[in-house]
């Protein structure tokens, strides 16, 4: 589903009925009125086609993460093309388990050590779990990171999409992920397409889904969902996105609408940017990018399903694809694209799990990486691949690791960083940092500075007008300095 915030449609009725005398009545309408637009159709993580359709609702432009200040500052900010800095943020939800993935322990005893071997990659002295063979011939294109610290133990994306723990300033909104704080600062590379996307499918445990708050900052920045929360609608069959392409028609509707409704001032400022905003509703860009029907099949063929899923539970799906969908969403303009791949909750048959998961991260995170340096991308994009904390390092009676906090691991490419190494190490057993503890706000920091953002200098006033600075740590010398 494609949700933008554009007006309080029970005021708004008369202009749609312009649209076309012959509209449906409307059905299914709820306390948070949508209209559906039905058009093109595309193809989504669970591979049935649907109708692609548009979905326009909420109080302002902003409930999708582009508010017509937004619009405004794309004006300045940005040129035009693609050539702009981005993140790509995969959260493993759950907590992988770092000694099965990218810090191997050959010469642990057998209840740590685990099922796995590790195997060489392309850089001389970095080692990594069997299951990642096409990882392991592209290390030189990215670093891991084996001392990761200051998790929360909460299971939830919050620490990973904002490097914050959840209660952090939560009397004035919280916290804003890095998706958000980049919308604030930056504003769209295009106007017709969100900066701050959000692909994480809806998992029975809902923190899994999240896709980063935008706390202080208001709904304005908020990550824009295209399979979101599913909410009533009120649907008007037959209004194509075909029949939104006239866009002089639709700003004369506009116009006119505003006489009859703008008694609270809804539409105050409307008439400067109008035109702009109408482009969000009438440009294909966003819908073409979310539809892999336009995709070279061979591509699509290298990123693979990652089907069938298995061990999802009350987690997300290991949705290959939408590796994929983040690639081409950057490409059309997206600043920062969060995704939740995977279930990785192995309190029993982890090395089933990792088998599963880890071969299908392995194929479609290749071909990522793959896809965005052939299109001489990788520079500018940041990928980076974690979870809220790590795994026990003694396996428990179910052949399963529990939760463990005081070690996670990470892995991270392109952003123009220094790749091809493996920073900080843990102990033998896989219990502690023994070599560099790294902070997960280093990591968030890292890809605020990829993305051109200094954390030493740079803050955003919250609601009280006070600076807040993104992070309280500096990036990584090793990865920037």
């Amino acid at each position: 589903m494609l949700k933008f915030g554009i007006l309080p449609f029970l005021s708004a009725i008369k202009f749609w009925k312009k649209l076309d005398d012959r509209v449906p009545p409307l059905v299914a309408l709820g306390d948070h009125s949508m209209l559906t637009i039905h058009g093109q159709k595309s193809r989504y993580c669970d591979g049935v086609s649907r109708r692609g359709f548009l979905k326009v609702g909420g109080l302002s432009f902003g409930a999708g993460g582009l508010s017509l200040a937004d619009l405004l500052r794309a004006e300045a900010a940005s040129g035009k093309g693609h050539s702009h800095k981005a993140v790509i943020n995969i959260f493993l939800a759950g907590g992988p388990p770092h000694q099965d993935m990218w810090d191997i322990k050959s010469e642990a005893p057998s209840e740590v050590r685990g099922e796995f071997q590790a195997i060489k990659t392309n850089v001389p002295g970095i080692e990594i779990c069997e299951v990642f063979p096409q990882l392991a011939g592209m290390m030189d294109k990215a670093a891991v990171i084996r001392s990761v610290v200051g998790c929360s133990g909460g299971h939830d994306a919050v620490q990973c999409l904002s490097g914050w723990r959840p209660n952090e300033l939560q009397s004035i909104g919280g916290r804003p992920a890095i998706g958000s704080a980049v919308s604030k600062l930056f504003g769209p590379v295009d106007p017709s397409m969100p900066p701050n996307v959000g692909l994480a499918e809806r998992t029975k445990h809902v923190p899994w889904s999240d896709s980063g708050a935008s706390g202080f900052l208001g709904a304005a920045y908020a990550p824009f969902k295209p399979d979101g929360p599913g909410m009533q609608n009120m649907s008007l069959n037959g209004i194509t996105l075909e029949r939104l392409s006239d866009r002089r028609r639709l700003l004369s509707e506009i116009d006119s609408m505003r006489r009859d409704i703008d008694i609270s001032g809804t539409m105050e400022g409307m008439d400067a940017f109008g035109q702009r905003a109408l482009d969000v509703l009438t440009s294909s860009k966003l819908l073409d990018a979310l539809d892999l029907s336009k995709e070279d099949p061979k591509v699509v063929a290298r990123y693979g399903d990652g089907k069938p899923y298995q061990y999802q539970y009350d987690g997300a799906p290991t949705c290959n694809d939408h590796l994929l969908m983040a690639r081409r969403l950057v490409e059309a303009g997206a600043r920062v694209v969060s995704l939740s791949y995977g279930r990785w909750d192995s309190h029993g048959q982890n090395f089933d799990l990792v088998r599963d998961h880890g071969s299908k991260l392995d194929q479609c995170l290749s071909a990522l990486i793959e896809d965005l340096d052939v299109r001489g991308m990788l520079d500018d994009v940041t990928v980076v691949v974690w979870g809220e904390f790590g795994r026990t390092p003694k396996i428990n009676a179910n052949a399963g690791r529990d939760h463990w906090t005081q070690v996670s691991c990470a892995w991270i490419a392109g952003g123009g960083m220094k790749t091809g190494q493996a920073i900080g190490a843990t102990n033998k057993m896989g219990e502690v940092p023994a070599d560099r503890p790294v902070h997960m706000q280093e990591v968030v920091a890292t890809l605020y500075h990829n993305l051109g953002i200094d954390t030493a200098t740079v803050t955003i006033p919250d609601p009280t007008g006070r600076p807040q600075y993104l992070v309280d740590h500096d990036p990584i010398p090793e990865l920037v300095g």
